[in-house]
């Protein structure tokens, strides 16, 4: 099927990365970035040229596409999902992308800050891409796989299927998001207008992973009010917000219940932000549990230890404000069995090992779910996201758009 395809998926990715789109959890605005539009525009404009007429971009930034069905069987719709957004974390400004052929286990030092070294020994995954083509950034900022792979991934299928219109399948309708890194991908979304009976989001790692639980997860605002007074005459008087907030950072436990010691199915507490004056200040804290009744019990030991610390601070005050997030997908996944059996299978037909896994965070996959598209997460090849070190592999990109089509040919065959 793939025998005499060129792929383009690298090719577009290459372009991609080099295109600003980070989103900004601070912005109110939708998107949170205009820039993330700058690709949104691209995109819609390269699905046009493909001959998908009806692609376009709406007001929000969303990009929607349907590739026509090219079979008389009624076949279930099919949704392939990706953002466009870089994280807030590191910087996404003059990506440089470097292509690495022909990899060799060698160390990678990254030419802009030479500081930036890519070891096996530090990320043991390169070991299984001896002889792949690697794409990194140039040490200054982060690459962009983390979706910008997922996207070229998806116009390489689209690509494939509007030049091999033999291949049998049903109608697949293209989504791009914009802010999915800050919990916003879903926002302005029209289902309707999408049409799909189900999805899959390509947003994960390892070749051949399939991701079909998340974290449940809360957001908690801490607001304290302490008692202000001119500083010169503040004795028995003040008390200061800021130093209540750095007493509840303190007490925190550091050898469990934390990002940083946890893993597998363990969940936290993460103060995110802390922002104010002595009078008032914030506190933001994400909540995680794969057991969405685990974070009730998260909250109310948060609470607690914010109460026996403010004991000490009679004359101040705190207000404690839960704001839901996303929910874990498996509880939804595990009654559409049909749409994780699809990609187990399609994975194996591209020659892949299949690897289960549970997504320590959240993808557009986790609201698309509870909103009424199943949707679990598929691999794109990222590697080592967020960071100046973040690596993809040409070859992981090509199987991933190659999951794809055999996942929509599998759909036609059996329905």
């Amino acid at each position: 099927m793939f025998q005499h395809y060129k792929f383009t998926a690298a090719e577009r990715f290459l372009r991609y990365v080099q295109i600003d789109t980070q989103s900004d959890p601070q912005s109110s605005s939708y998107p949170t970035t205009e820039k993330q539009k700058d690709l949104s525009r691209i995109l819609a404009d390269e699905l046009k040229q493909m001959g998908i007429t009806g692609a376009h971009m709406d007001e929000w930034g969303y990009v929607y596409a349907t590739i026509p069905s090219t079979t008389t069987k009624k076949v279930p719709v099919i949704c392939f999902c990706a953002h466009v957004d870089t994280a807030p974390d590191c910087s996404g400004t003059n990506v440089k992308p470097i292509l690495h052929k022909n990899y060799q286990g060698q160390d990678i030092v990254l030419p802009d800050d030479k500081t930036q070294v890519l070891r096996i020994s530090d990320y043991p995954y390169l070991q299984k891409l001896t002889g792949h083509d690697i794409i990194t950034a140039s040490g200054t900022t982060l690459l962009g796989s983390d979706d910008k792979a997922g996207v070229a991934e998806i116009m390489d299928l689209a690509n494939f299927l509007m030049t091999n219109k033999n291949i049998k399948h049903g109608e697949i309708k293209i989504l791009f998001t914009p802010d999915e890194e800050v919990g916003k991908g879903t926002a302005k979304v029209d289902l309707k207008k999408l049409g799909a009976d189900f999805g899959y989001t390509l947003d994960g790692g390892d070749a051949g992973s399939l991701e079909d639980e998340t974290f449940s997860a809360d957001g908690v605002q801490v607001i304290i009010h302490g008692v202000i007074a001119h500083p010169g005459y503040a004795k028995d008087k003040m008390v200061n917000a800021m130093k209540i907030a750095g007493e509840i950072l303190a007490f925190l436990p550091k050898d469990r219940l934390s990002p940083e010691s946890t893993d597998g199915k363990r969940g936290f507490i993460h103060p995110v932000r802390v922002e104010g004056i002595a009078e008032k200040c914030t506190i933001d804290f994400i909540i995680r549990d794969f057991e969405t009744e685990g974070l009730k019990k998260k909250e109310d030991y948060l609470r607690t230890q914010i109460e026996e610390r403010m004991r000490t601070y009679p004359k101040a005050s705190f207000e404690f404000t839960v704001t839901e997030q996303y929910r874990n997908m498996k509880e939804i996944l595990d009654v559409n069995t049909n749409v994780i059996d699809f990609a187990k299978e399609a994975i194996g037909r591209a020659g892949l090992e299949l690897k289960m896994e549970s997504i320590r965070g959240g993808t557009d996959g986790s609201r698309l779910s509870f909103m009424g598209l199943p949707c679990p997460n598929l691999f794109a090849g990222e590697q080592a996201i967020h960071s100046k070190l973040e690596f993809i592999s040409v070859e992981d990109m090509n199987k991933a758009v190659e999951t794809m089509v055999h996942l929509a040919c599998i759909c036609e065959e059996k329905s």
